[in-house]
């Protein structure tokens, strides 16, 4: 996979090895991961943290933890649906 710039290369690494330590996938879609690397790099350069780009922000700090990636709903989702919100992870 090849990136723009550090931090987009920083989230892909990151959430394959997260991946692979929960024994999920990235999805093999191009361009799910790109679309997805790119908005929460986006996230992380505009407010700080890896917020997914598919779920709302609400602006306060602590419930907005919840929607770090990976996402409190990432394992619901991956279990009931075979996917995240986003796509970027699968079963």
């Amino acid at each position: 996979m090849k990136f723009e710039d550090e931090l987009e290369m920083e989230f892909y690494e990151r959430s394959k090895k997260n991946a692979e330590t929960t024994g999920y996938r990235l999805n093999s879609d191009y361009d799910v991961i790109t679309t997805a690397v790119k908005n929460i790099a986006n996230n992380k350069r505009q407010y700080g943290e890896w917020y997914c780009f598919c779920q709302k922000r609400t602006g306060d700090k602590e419930k907005d933890k919840k929607i770090i990636c990976p996402c409190a709903r990432r394992s619901r989702d991956v279990e009931t649906r075979g996917a995240c919100k986003c796509g970027l992870y699968i079963k």
